[in-house]
């Protein structure tokens, strides 16, 4: 069972990352412009964001293991779909498609191991096999799509999901347990609605400021129907018997710590793997596959720290994992500063590195400290929550930082007189141009816009930390659930 959902987490993790290095190919053969682009990696996060609270209740209704077939299912076709898509508009289509196929998946994968594995030493080493494949998608998908690419057209990327698909499908239907419904568990469609639509008009906002210039109406308008659509969706659960988020559970700080670190380092792996992979392709000339063994680098110090951090659990507590591990993440990062600043390959290397053994301890038992501190009539929205915290925290890495890397790139960029083209080409553009002058403008650019990223990324490490230490201060080690005075 763990294998089954291990390798459904697998894929729906390997595409959020898998993109990054198909991104200027993909952009270059469809005809995409930067914010096209853009919307075709955040489509995905932001659809499974909007949904993954009101999955949880729903697989809690209908049993999730059936939903987690229909996921199967719907994740291969909308696989096949994006793999044959002659436009971007249809590709940011079939991207908004397979993460509801994902977002059906998601919470009952983490379900379906606390339904499967009683005893909590077995659950905690269980999860944290999860996170360790968690990671390991994330920071397989640049290399997955670098070796795709170095044979196939980009919409490989997309069709080596279909056969997984559909022998884990197979593989449910047979091997998998009874599915348990609850039919008076409620799906509020509404709240899901109100979620996704906040989601949407937030990323649209920080899209439109990114522009140069800005899009004042558009980011505007975008902000109001965010706040009111979040506002509406906040109310909407303190009202609900049933909600899809009960907020209450926030005051637990352990689940909080959970939710933060879920969402710092997730942050950091795909606003990285994003930057790096555009940078060494678009500057240094790497090709699909080198860019993604640069960023995989940082799987090295992330995969065995996070499959050993639930068997070490019980004996160091989750502080010294979450705060201790978002701390060398910091540390890591400032690395990635400095070798931005030098422009060093292997500094840059050796900041992934320790970056890695940082959020590899920290993401080990995120997970744990998220289910493992709700009541067992909430699993499937802890579930949720758990899968919202890292969804949230991609899809704010890609809009804020790949609109920061954006932004910052149009801000330097001095085009240099007589050059052709728009004023302000995009990187690939600039960079491909048969103008000396303005690839040299383009690429000093795009190096103060990487820098400006990795600064972003070390400072949101440092306040984790900070955020995770300050939760976790009184808690001690022993078990994964530990409550305190003033926790509920």
């Amino acid at each position: 069972m763990l294998g089954i959902v291990s390798a459904a987490l697998a894929l729906i993790t390997l595409d959020n990352s898998i993109l990054y290095t198909a991104l200027p190919v993909l952009t270059e053969q469809l005809g995409a412009t930067s914010g096209q682009s853009l919307w075709i990696i955040n489509a995905y996060p932001l659809v499974i964001a909007g949904l993954l609270p009101g999955a949880g209740g729903l697989g809690d209704r209908i049993g999730h293991k059936r939903l987690f077939q229909h996921g199967l299912g719907l994740f291969a076709l909308a696989s096949l779909t994006a793999a044959l898509s002659p436009t971007p508009e249809m590709l940011v289509g079939a991207r908004g498609l397979l993460a509801v196929g994902a977002a059906a998946m998601l919470p009952a994968t983490l379900a379906l191991i606390r339904v499967t594995f009683s005893d909590e030493r077995e659950r905690t080493l269980a999860v944290s096999i999860w996170a360790g494949v968690s990671v390991a998608g994330l920071a397989a998908g640049p290399v997955v799509g670098g070796l795709l690419l170095e044979h196939f057209w980009w919409g490989s990327v997309f069709l080596v999901n279909v056969p997984v698909a559909v022998a884990a499908s197979a593989a449910i239907v047979a091997l998998g347990p009874a599915n348990v419904t609850d039919p008076s568990r409620r799906w509020d469609g509404v709240s899901s609605a109100q979620a996704l639509l906040g989601l949407g008009g937030a990323v649209l906002a920080i899209k439109s400021l990114a522009t140069t210039p800005p899009h004042w109406t558009t980011a505007g308008a975008a902000a109001v129907v965010a706040a009111v659509a979040l506002t509406a969706f906040v109310r909407r659960q303190r009202r609900l018997a049933d909600p899809l988020i009960d907020f209450s559970i926030f005051a637990n700080r352990a689940f909080s710590a959970g939710v933060v670190s879920a969402g710092a380092s997730i942050f950091a792996i795909m606003g990285l793997q994003f930057a790096v992979t555009q940078r060494y392709q678009l500057v240094e000339g790497f090709t699909p596959l080198q860019a993604g063994l640069v960023v995989a680098v940082l799987s090295l110090g992330a995969l065995p720290v996070a499959l050993a951090g639930g068997a070490v659990l019980h004996r160091l507590g989750l502080l010294v994992l979450i705060g201790g591990g978002l701390s060398v993440a910091a540390l890591g990062a400032g690395g990635l500063v400095v070798a931005a600043v030098v422009d060093r390959l292997d500094l840059l290397l050796a900041g992934l590195l320790v970056l890695g053994l940082g959020l590899g301890a920290a993401i080990s038992v995120a997970s744990t400290a998220i289910i493992g501190n709700v009541p067992r009539h909430r699993a499937g929205m802890a579930a949720s929550l758990e899968e919202v915290s890292y969804e949230f925290g991609g899809l704010v890495a890609v809009a804020v930082l790949g609109s920061l890397l954006n932004a910052v790139y149009l801000h330097a960029l001095e085009r240099p007189d007589g050059a052709d083209g728009v004023a302000a080409p995009s990187p690939a553009a600039a960079l491909s141009s048969s103008d000396p002058a303005l690839v040299a403008a383009a690429a000093e650019a795009m190096d103060s816009a990487f820098l400006a990223v990795v600064v972003a990324v070390a400072v949101a490490m440092v306040l984790g930390a900070a955020a995770t230490g300050w939760l976790l201060r009184r808690h001690l080690p022993g078990t994964a659930s530990q409550a305190h005075p003033g926790d509920h």
